[in-house]
């Protein structure tokens, strides 16, 4: 295990339950391509304790054959995982497995899931910086001043680059969309959260914490009736932070993937629209295709035929001729 304040110097390697599919499941025409340069599995960091693809600091710990540990369970720490380069897929889709648990009756506060503008600055905001610009995603799991509402709460702000978030309320003044997520912390099974994008479509966040392989719906929102502008710059991250009360928060590993289409629809692919022939044209082509080599095997075996049956006649017609003479 690393020391904490040595973990600035290295850097990381590169509610309705439903059956575990993807946001996009369904659709034939979206197909995902793995983004190395945005996931993160053990051991984390290269042999040479360096990585091309993220940076860490602050209280940030890791266990290279188990998690990234943001904070461990012990007051006032802070730390953060960002990515080195941004995402700029059109389209996308965020996974990651996460931990939340310590030894006390009573914990805090929570971890967050950025894509913004800023990247590696340690603030307030679950260990990030305030006035950011993009997307948060808050796990909090301390409630403060909130009535009403039941915690760990899960949610969702769009930052202008000038708006605080409402420390004092949990959030409330800055929500997008959120709920509930009770047994976060205390479940059996591996926690997820999964992230979809689709760019001026929609964005999506599941859970899973109730069963393995069973996802819940946290949120999902519409385009244009809801502003999901994520920024075309923007760097992934996490970050964790604990007050008085403590908690570990881990990161055991995210998977990206950039989601392209490929029906031909505008505007609903990262890497492009590609045109997709039809089944009858295929049959149609297939074939025309097991034609045409028909009839060429047949031409080559009638020529070769023919030569053979041309060379056993000549040579008949030879031998009959020398035995005339005689």
């Amino acid at each position: 295990m690393l020391l904490p304040r040595l973990s600035t110097l290295l850097c990381l390697v590169g509610l309705t339950a439903v059956p575990a599919v993807n946001a996009y499941d369904g659709d034939e025409n979206v197909k995902s391509i793995p983004l190395r340069t945005h996931s993160l599995s053990a051991p984390y960091l290269d042999s040479d304790f360096q990585s091309r693809w993220f940076d860490f600091g602050g209280d940030t710990v890791i266990r290279a054959d188990k998690y990234v540990r943001l904070t461990a369970d012990r007051p006032s720490q802070q730390g953060w995982i960002f990515s080195r380069v941004p995402l700029t897929a059109t389209n996308w889709e965020i996974e990651f497995e996460f931990q939340i648990q310590g030894e006390g009756n009573l914990h805090g506060d929570g971890f967050a899931m950025w894509l913004t503008k800023q990247r590696a600055t340690q603030g307030p905001v679950f260990g990030s910086t305030d006035n950011f610009e993009g997307l948060g995603i808050f796990f909090d799991t301390y409630k403060n001043n909130r009535p009403g509402t039941s915690f760990p709460y899960v949610m969702a702000m769009m930052g202008d680059g000038k708006t605080s978030y409402d420390q004092a309320h949990d959030g409330k003044a800055n929500e997008l969309a959120g709920c509930s997520a009770r047994g976060l912390r205390t479940t059996s099974v591996p926690t997820k959260a999964r992230l979809t994008y689709f760019q001026d479509k929609s964005l999506t966040l599941d859970l899973q914490y109730k069963a393995e392989d069973t996802w819940t719906n946290c949120f999902t929102l519409l385009s244009p009736e809801t502003n999901i502008a994520i920024p075309s710059v923007a760097y992934l991250g996490f970050s964790a932070e604990t007050g008085e009360l403590s908690d570990n928060h881990d990161i055991i590993s995210v998977k990206a993937q950039n989601l392209y289409n490929v029906g031909g629809s505008k505007g609903t692919g990262g890497s492009g629209p590609s045109r997709k022939p039809n089944k009858s044209q295929g049959s149609k082509s297939r074939k025309s295709q097991g034609s045409s080599w028909s009839w060429f095997l047949f031409k080559v075996f009638f020529f070769i035929a023919a030569c053979v049956g041309g060379y056993v006649g000549w040579t008949v017609y030879r031998s009959r001729t020398r035995y005339s003479r005689f």
